[in-house]
């Protein structure tokens, strides 16, 4: 269930704000409203935490030695004296590549040149003799005027590089024809160049070395750049907090804030306001307000949060906690496109391993791994349906594991004949369609229930849309799965019509039927579309079907294509393949599932209830995190 919130509002003497605003996070219910922060101070903290972020990035290529931290704490002033070090010696061994790439295309223009010394070319200069880079066509060179001195360096057969001897000066002679292309002089020789290269790389050498070391202070650093971001959000409250306050200074000035409390703790904030002596408003959210959402579901219903967590899709505070339901769908789609009952095995015992071992060491289990284990039970589950093991042919498998499988599901049963296989594949299909009427029909039944409570007549287009998902099931069956099977049935294309009716006539109603009409009048593409975006929904789920069989087809080719090196000297190499290759596929799987498995909840069945996942997670203000921005 989604949590209901109250909007509080804090008043405190100006001159206690700091004191009001470690009272509230040490309470650690208010989710703030956001607030801007101002302040030298703030800038300063800023900047300290900027340089902690820039000097953790830069240790986390070098690995810290066991036991990094043991027996030693800094002061925060010790490790920003170790945070700039680090800083400094990053941006020298940034400098130090920077210098290295500009070396090397210093050789690369010169190479064939050969060793250029710009110290000779100074030498000379000196007594008066100028030297001057040129490139030409090969076949211009040889129609140089003889009134020019050169010296040819070398080319080959387009290019022809050579030196211009000066007199008295380096400026182009007017007599250099215009395809001769000026050079500019080496920066240093080959040989200074290559020596400054080799300096350069022993100098990153001894940095990366320097850096190693401090890796020891990585998890140090990374503990002050924690503290410093509490800092921050503390600092940006303090300043960001609204006042009255004059600029001369007023005793009797007051400062504010806002901020959301689930109403359950409400009493909590109104304690604490008594206690320190602060005006206190509670009310209930307007429909304008950023309300956060804070989901509470029991333990089972919870075991989803880690997936959505990593999706980050909060629903909004005023739409449905589908968390429940995802999570019963997700399992189903989950074990739907492993398909594999053996690869359900695998999951189930690196789940089970790694729950048995957090809980040997005295600590709690991962909710991912608990959530792993629910999958991979449901993986297990369907795979023994369906009577699919490591993509095994049915034939080869112990008589017990067919007897197991449903008759009307089993690859068992499609291997007995082409008939029985069309049958089977027809079942799996129309199952891929039960669960989207299953799941599309729980959408419109909770939108059904929501309008009814509010006594909004928009009921009827709720139900109208339900109609026409339960007449489209009908020709879905006929047009996708079987036309000698099904027959379109006059009762539910009816509902198809009817529901249209009622969704044209009310799917917009805002208190007036003849606007809802017009508004629907107004974007009758969209309205008609609705329509067709029924039919495809449905036909959507049966990707649930088709990833699986893709995914089984790769274990028997798998499987195949290591069969005959099983029984040799090969070995070896067959077990290698199957290890290999099954992983792989386990591999695409899991990709399959974030992809079609999370779309079918968060798009498909999302849609179907009007959400949008335009939440904002509830995030209290409070010690050792980082709440608000």
């Amino acid at each position: 269930m989604i949590v209901p919130m109250k909007k509080v509002s804090v008043v405190a003497l100006n001159s206690k704000r700091r004191e009001a605003v470690k009272t509230l996070r040490s309470l650690g219910l208010l989710h703030l409203e956001a607030l801007t922060g101002r302040g030298e101070e703030l800038s300063k903290l800023r900047s300290l935490h900027s340089a902690a972020e820039t000097a953790y990035s830069i240790l986390e290529e070098f690995k810290a030695p066991k036991n990094a931290g043991a027996g030693f704490r800094l002061t925060d002033g010790q490790l920003q004296t170790k945070v700039d070090g680090i800083i400094a010696k990053g941006e020298r061994k940034k400098a130090c590549y920077e210098a290295i790439a500009q070396a090397a295309a210093e050789l690369e223009r010169f190479s064939k040149w050969g060793d250029l010394d710009p110290e000779d070319f100074s030498y000379l200069a000196g007594r008066g003799v100028y030297l001057s880079l040129y490139e030409i066509p090969a076949d211009a060179y040889a129609a140089l005027p003889e009134s020019l001195t050169t010296i040819r360096i070398g080319g080959d057969k387009s290019q022809t590089r050579f030196l211009l001897v000066g007199g008295g000066t380096r400026q182009r002679p007017r007599e250099m024809p215009p395809e001769a292309v000026s050079v500019a002089d080496p920066r240093a020789s080959i040989t200074g160049l290559n020596r400054e290269i080799d300096g350069l790389k022993k100098e990153i050498a001894d940095i990366e070395g320097a850096l190693k070391s401090e890796a020891s202070y990585r998890g140090e650093i990374a503990s002050y750049r924690k503290r410093l971001a509490g800092d921050i959000e503390f600092e940006t409250v303090c300043t960001g907090m609204g006042d009255n306050a004059a600029e001369g200074g007023n005793p009797a000035a007051l400062a504010w804030l806002s901020g959301f409390v689930p109403a359950e703790d409400v009493g909590a904030i109104k304690d604490a306001a008594a206690r320190e002596h602060w005006a206190l408003a509670v009310r209930d959210p307007s429909e304008d307000d950023p309300v956060p959402t804070k989901l509470k579901n029991n333990r089972l219903v919870s075991l989803i949060y880690p997936l959505t967590d990593f999706l980050e899709t909060v629903p909004g505070y005023t739409e449905f906690d589908i968390s429940g339901w995802f999570l019963l769908f997700f399992c189903v789609f989950f074990g739907m496109i492993f398909g594999d009952a053996g690869y359900g095995v695998l999951l189930t015992a690196i789940a089970g391993g790694g729950i048995i071992q957090a809980v040997s060491k005295g600590k709690k289990a991962p909710p991912v791994l608990k959530m792993l284990m629910l999958l991979s039970l449901a993986t297990v589950a369907w795979g023994t349906v369906t009577c699919t093991w490591f993509g095994i042919p049915t034939e080869a498998l112990p008589a017990f594991l067919r007897a197991v499988s449903v008759k009307a599901l089993s690859n068992a049963t499609a291997a007995l004949s082409p008939d029985m296989n069309t049958w089977v594949k027809q079942n799996l299909q129309i199952f891929c369609f039960v669960l989207a009427l299953l799941q599309l029909s729980i959408a419109h039944i909770k939108c059904i229930v929501r309008s009814v409570s509010q006594r909004n007549l928009k009921v009827f287009g709720d139900l109208g849309q339900l109609l026409m998902l339960i007449g489209m099931f009908n020709v879905v069956l006929v047009f996708v799965v079987s036309k000698t099977r099904f027959a379109l049935s006059p009762v539910c294309l009816g509902m198809v019509a009817g529901g249209f009716v009622l969704s044209f006539v009310f799917a917009n109603y805002a208190g007036n039927i003849l606007q809802s009409i017009l508004e629907s009048c107004k974007n009758i593409i969209s309205v008609l579309l609705g329509v067709i975006n029924v039919f495809s929904d449905i036909v959507s789920y049966i990707r649930l079907w088709a990833v699986g069989l893709a995914g089984s087809a790769i274990s028997s080719t798998i499987n195949q294509m290591a069969g005959p090196t099983l029984g040799g000297f090969l070995i070896f190499l067959g077990i290698l393949l199957l290890v290999f290759g099954h992983g792989l596929n386990i591999f695409l799987n899991v990709l399959s599932v974030l992809v079609h498995g999370v779309r079918l909840n968060t798009l498909e069945f999302s849609s179907h209830l009007g959400m949008a996942w335009s939440g904002i997670a509830y995030r209290p203000f409070r010690e050792g995190e980082t709440a608000q921005s």
